[in-house]
């Protein structure tokens, strides 16, 4: 009998977790909230690349995935000419790697490898005249040898944490 009751509160216990996990779901945004009154529109110039990967795509894939992030997650609006923003985010992509991460057991070759990018960007506040951040940001992913497929999704994650990364830093800055 005694076993029956554990089992019972711990089923309540579990459905009481559930129903508090829902109804907090999305509780939780970059809504725009922490950005300053006085800044509604950021520029985002094409990101410089000095990583001298030579993929073309790169600085264009970047600054749409950071871009991206500020018009869905934020309440700032992207403004084409920097010279009329309330903000410009700049952006070089400072180094791109593709290196081995894990060996075989049986061999001394790469079983997988990480692509690692790194991105610094600059944002500044026009409206006040001040440099509101200067960093560098990271973003890495594994990936099987041998699969054209994987190291182009490993990419894909890689510049996703960087973006990601940045976007938040720029709305948790104030």
């Amino acid at each position: 009998m005694r076993a029956m009751n554990w089992k019972t509160a711990r089923a309540l216990l579990l459905a009481l977790i559930c129903m508090v996990s829902a109804a907090l779901q999305g509780c939780y945004s970059f809504s725009g909230a922490s950005i300053p009154p006085h800044m509604n529109r950021v520029a985002v110039p094409l990101f410089d690349d000095a990583s001298q990967a030579g993929i073309a795509q790169f600085r264009e894939t970047i600054t749409r995935k950071v871009t991206d992030r500020i018009q869905s997650q934020s309440g700032l609006s992207i403004e084409a000419d920097p010279a009329r923003a309330d903000a410009v985010l700049t952006g070089v992509i400072i180094s791109y790697a593709d290196e081995p991460s894990q060996l075989g057991s049986s061999s001394e070759r790469a079983v997988t490898n990480r692509i690692t990018i790194v991105v610094k960007a600059d944002f500044e506040d026009r409206v006040k005249n001040t440099m509101l951040f200067s960093q560098t940001f990271v973003g890495f992913s594994d990936y099987t040898v041998g699969s054209y497929s994987a190291q182009q999704t490993a990419i894909a994650n890689a510049m996703d944490q960087a973006a990601d990364a940045l976007f938040n830093r720029m709305v948790s800055n104030w």
